[in-house]
């Protein structure tokens, strides 16, 4: 049987940590940020070539238009957009991507990644995956990135008993820890992040959704079965699909199957959730400063910059982001870069300009 993949993109992030460059309108997923294309772009390239099958799309109905044409400027004219009326987490994501490839091809697996992950070694990140498939037909396979540092940021999976070349058994899933916990599962070797990415056949997902989360299923279902089409695009009916419970693959099915299975790589992944990792994963000057855009620095030091519009100037600043976008400015600490969903938030309450 030849290998078929069916590349299905997650793309409901917000990205409230990168206000104001992410905003509802265009999340963080349309920009480029550490790439030479948008993140959803990256996705779909790397996501391509030999047992790929075009992509599928998930997404919010605000962002059909942007991911359909950023898509086709990347030269990957998806197999079909499918929008969500509303948003109600991963396991739904993964109820619809099962349902839409036993429409579209039943013998393919599906392959679920998230728009907006960095990915720097795509080859290494497609060998992985096809070496997996064997496993996927019969478990559902999650791909662990192997840790560099106690990160505090990423849930984990613990390895069980190996199952094939580089394939393990999933012993458990893991919160995010605190950092002396972060310490332990780095000294003991047997613990990946959690990166969210899937493989899977679609009639074990569909039958491990029945298992563990019937109501995900049955939602799903008939929010399918009386979707809206048009062109490539499967608008989801909004009724049913309200009934959804909002819970993600993990809570639903992962942690209670026993099917599941974790790959873990080295693919030079990274989760760009805040500025803090856009600065360290960007390209440097000789004094540690990212930028992009028209800028004067004057006496700055591994600042982060980013300016869409008029010149922004940095004088004496050490440690810095400014973000210039025309729906705000953001200037602050990098240390706190966590915090600025607190600004995103506040910006939706006031008024328009």
């Amino acid at each position: 049987m030849t290998l078929k993949i069916l590349p299905v993109i997650m793309s409901g992030g917000s990205g409230t940590r990168l206000w104001p460059m992410s905003t509802p309108e265009k999340p963080k997923q349309f920009h480029a940020l550490g790439t030479e294309n948008t993140m959803i772009q990256e996705t779909a390239l790397r996501l391509s070539g030999d047992n790929f099958l075009k992509p599928m799309v998930i997404c919010g109905k605000s962002h059909r238009a942007v991911a359909l044409d950023q898509l086709l400027e990347a030269g990957r004219s998806p197999q079909a957009i499918i929008v969500e009326p509303m948003a109600r987490n991963t396991a739904a994501v993964a109820a619809v991507a099962a349902l839409a490839a036993m429409e579209y091809d039943p013998e393919a697996l599906v392959l679920m990644a998230p728009a907006d992950h960095v990915i720097t070694r795509p080859l290494a990140f497609r060998q992985v995956v096809l070496a997996s498939a064997d496993v996927a037909r019969e478990r559902i396979v999650t791909f662990g990135i192997r840790p560099l540092s106690p990160e505090t940021g990423y849930g984990y999976i613990q390895r069980g008993e190996a199952l094939g070349d580089n394939i393990f058994a999933v012993r458990r899933f893991l919160e995010k820890p605190n950092l002396d916990t972060a310490k332990t599962y780095l000294e003991d070797g047997s613990y990946d992040w959690n990166a969210g990415i899937f493989l899977f056949s679609p009639q074990v997902m569909i039958e491990e959704l029945r298992a563990y989360a019937p109501e995900v299923l049955s939602a799903s279902e008939a929010a399918y079965a009386k979707a809206h089409r048009h062109a490539e695009t499967i608008e989801l009916e909004a009724e049913a699909f309200s009934m959804c419970p909002s819970i993600s693959i993990d809570y639903a099915v992962m942690e209670n199957t026993e099917k599941a299975a974790v790959a873990p790589c080295y693919i030079g992944w990274a989760d760009v959730g805040g500025f803090s990792e856009l600065w360290r994963l960007g390209a440097k000057d000789e004094s540690g400063n990212h930028s992009m855009g028209p800028k004067i620095l004057i006496d700055a030091e591994n600042c982060l910059i980013r300016a869409e519009g008029p010149p922004v100037a940095v004088i004496g600043m050490r440690d810095t982001m400014i973000i210039s976008t025309p729906a705000g400015v953001l200037v602050a600490p990098l240390s706190l870069a966590q915090e600025v969903k607190k600004a995103a938030e506040a910006a939706k309450n006031l008024p328009q300009v």
